[in-house]
């Protein structure tokens, strides 16, 4: 039904109109919801819908199916709540169960699902990396658009991978207090400045952005900076810009982790994704600012582990959640770009300067590259890890 519901939506659109709009009297109650399962990598949180109601569009198509019940699998935090908020709640609402899982973005526990036949995560929010590397490996479905019922075409790097939906569109920047620094960094190059700006920075404890923010810090062109980084002096050369501040590095893992550091003041400033800062900036009112310059751009990704038994199940969710008016919705929680271009006419216009995807905030930006990360992506690993050793 939710598949259907989703072709219809799609449809409905390009009038200006949703099927949800449609049923403004429908109100539906949550329960039972299952907390933390210790520590903060893994997750599950069940909220289960009360009432026998499907939603009322499935009396547009007369259709009648068994709800289905389906674990998706994240992120964590701020970002999580926004796909809580957008996509989970109204998907329950229509009758069905889901089981939120969270991870930090794990290739391996997917594919160790895959190989032991015993998958239990039906969607994955996977990055691009991990949709790149797990396509390559034939851990994660092909997907078919056309079973969707959704326009590739119309989805921001839609055609990067065949094995995932891009479902938004976020950067990586950094931020700082302007409580602390009244007057603060705005380069990439001031990240890396510590006579200007003394005091431990935040970074994530991962190779990606952080070996191209080295080397834009170093002078390179953003159109040059993966050909600097194919040779092994470029490698050299950005490890040795990150050596100029490693002493000063706080390393995260989890997205929360961020805009956290900064709040307690165990660093002036720090890398994060831009969702996260702003949600920091927007619902708990800190006084941060977020540095564009030199944003990376990067995707996330819905994926379907290989030999899924809920294959149907998870097909149905992502066309929905994929759909412009959720995708749209999303923003309302968290500043990330929705990857349906036809979702943009749905964003509230107060939103849009503080999305990644902005005018304003795409002049000095750059995109990570697939294709580079999934060629060179181990081996950058393998260097890091001995360098963060030493």
């Amino acid at each position: 039904m939710a598949l259907v519901i989703a072709q219809l939506d799609a449809k409905l659109l390009r009038c200006g109109k949703s099927v949800f709009r449609y049923f403004p009297s429908l109100n539906f109650s949550h329960g039972c919801r299952v907390g933390r399962n210790g520590g903060t990598s893994i997750m599950k949180r069940t909220v289960c819908a009360v009432g026998a109601m499907l939603l009322a569009g499935s009396a547009l198509v007369g259709v009648a199916r068994a709800a289905d019940e389906l674990t998706v699998t994240s992120w964590g935090g701020s970002y999580s709540e926004s796909q809580r908020k957008a996509y989970y709640e109204p998907y329950i609402a229509a009758g069905n169960k889901i089981t939120e899982a969270e991870y930090s973005g794990e290739l391996a526990l997917i594919k160790a699902q895959v190989e032991a036949k015993a998958i239990t995560w039906t969607v994955v929010d996977v990055d691009t990396p991990t949709a790149v590397q797990g396509c390559a490996e034939g851990v994660l479905e092909t997907i078919d658009w056309a079973k969707l019922g959704l326009d590739q075409s119309k989805f921001i790097g839609g055609d990067l991978t065949e094995c995932a939906v891009p479902t938004i569109v976020y950067g990586t920047v950094f931020g700082y207090d302007t409580s602390k620094l009244p007057e603060g960094p705005t380069t990439v190059a001031d990240f890396f400045d510590l006579a200007k700006f003394p005091g431990k920075r935040g970074l994530f404890k991962n190779p990606t952005n952080n070996l191209e923010w080295a080397l834009f810090a170093d002078g390179v062109a953003i159109e040059d900076v993966y050909k600097v980084l194919s040779t092994p002096e470029g490698v050299d050369r950005a490890f040795k810009k990150l050596d100029t501040i490693k002493k000063d590095i706080v390393w995260w893992e989890a997205g929360a982790q961020a805009p956290q550091l900064l709040a307690d003041g165990q660093v002036v400033m720090t890398s994060a994704w831009n969702g996260r800062l702003q949600s920091a900036i927007d619902k708990d009112g800190k006084p941060f600012k977020i540095v564009w310059d030199h944003q990376g751009l990067d995707w996330d990704w819905w994926a379907i582990p290989k030999g899924n038994p809920k294959l149907e199940e998870a097909y149905r969710f992502i066309a929905y959640a994929s759909s412009a008016v959720p995708q749209a919705e999303q923003t309302k929680y968290i500043a990330y770009g929705p990857a349906n271009s036809e979702a943009i006419p749905n964003i509230d216009p107060k939103a849009l300067p503080n999305l990644p995807t902005a005018p304003d905030n795409l002049k000095t930006a750059f995109k990570i590259d697939p294709q580079f990360w999934a060629d060179n992506g181990d081996q950058l690993k393998e260097r890091f890890n001995a360098w963060l050793a030493q």
